[in-house]
């Protein structure tokens, strides 16, 4: 690693912390160990984040720019309101399968005895997707789907599915992928 350059440092950095996340046992991550995985010391890994909470802000970071940028390009590409539910919904359990560290960091697991700080992150991320849900429900209610009273209570109960989904997902140690049979569930909770 001693010929990289800083950003890439840092990349590879919240890639082998994503990686050590993927560990099925589900451990606290140490930045002696990290470190060790890195074949750096604790120093270097402190000179590209002031902190352990800065690193998991940094995937948090990845896993807000990639899922809204998906979310945004789903309301760009899907007219129906209810196409876009479930291209959200989809996107969201297959972006848990594609990244299993991750979905530590989106259940919170990962960030258990971390900075308070990034918890509360991960609870305003629910809330926009919360919010993309809500958004897709009231155009499908204005295409005729469904009734705006429910729009609220319907977008919860998807956000509720995801993650009991993603949970199952990390607590079956990556075994249960989340995305899988998923079909007839999606049309379930979409029905009008």
């Amino acid at each position: 690693m001693a010929s990289t350059k800083p950003g890439q440092r840092k990349l590879q950095i919240l890639q082998a912390l994503a990686s050590m996340l993927e560990q099925p046992k589900g451990e606290k991550i140490t930045t002696a160990a990290l470190a060790a995985r890195l074949s750096v010391s604790e120093a270097a890994l402190y000179r590209h984040f002031a902190s352990k909470a800065q690193m998991y802000e940094g995937l948090i970071e990845f896993i807000e720019s990639s899922v809204f940028g998906l979310i945004n390009q789903i309301a760009e590409r899907e007219e129906r309101g209810i196409d876009q539910a479930h291209a959200i919904l989809q996107m969201l359990l297959g972006f848990a399968a594609s990244n299993p560290g991750m979905t530590r960091v989106l259940i919170g697991d990962a960030l258990v005895g971390e900075d308070e700080r990034l918890q509360s992150r991960m609870n305003g991320f629910y809330d926009r997707i919360e919010m993309a849900c809500r958004q897709a429900l009231r155009v499908a209610v204005s295409q005729g789907h469904g009734v705006e009273d429910d729009v609220a209570a319907r977008a919860s109960l998807l956000v509720s599915y995801v993650t009991g989904r993603w949970h199952r997902f990390a607590k079956s140690g990556f075994k249960q992928n989340p995305a899988e049979g998923t079909a007839v569930q999606l049309s379930l909770l979409l029905a009008a």
